[in-house]
């Protein structure tokens, strides 16, 4: 068994507890290899998820925001029982994918187009607030 260094059990970095479940979570994510994804750039402030979903409909896909966690779920049924397959080299299993979102990264929307599951997140560009300090005199 091998011990992995915890990252933030030192005792300057009190109340980081959250953050190490948010690392886990993540590191357990990028285990996962079902369904094939896409993280990509699509101009300033967005990113695109697309998901190789050939074969589910959008009634077979769910897809839910928990807190900063994106999650994509899809369930299909086996087929119909008087199929007989030569060879079945076209996943049929159902998924669950991950995806621990930064702060400010909002959900715009998703598509599901030539066997591709699009979901398009932006980050609003926040106007640059200057506030004035008053000097007080004693």
């Amino acid at each position: 068994m091998t011990t992995r260094p915890l990252l933030f059990d030192s005792p300057f970095l009190l109340g980081f507890d959250q953050t190490r479940a948010l690392i886990d979570r993540a590191a357990k994510a990028a285990a996962e290899s079902y369904p094939p994804y896409n993280v990509e750039q699509i101009g300033e402030g967005s990113v695109r998820i697309s998901l190789a979903v050939a074969g589910f409909s959008p009634d077979d896909l769910a897809i839910t925001l928990e807190g900063r966690q994106l999650t994509i779920a899809g369930k299909r049924d086996g087929g119909s029982p008087d199929q007989a397959f030569l060879h079945r080299g076209i996943a049929a299993r159902g998924f669950v994918r991950s995806f621990v979102l930064a702060d400010g990264l909002d959900v715009e929307g998703a598509r599901l187009e030539h066997g591709l599951l699009h979901v398009d997140l932006t980050r609003p560009v926040e106007a640059k607030a200057v506030r004035r300090i008053p000097i007080n005199l004693d």
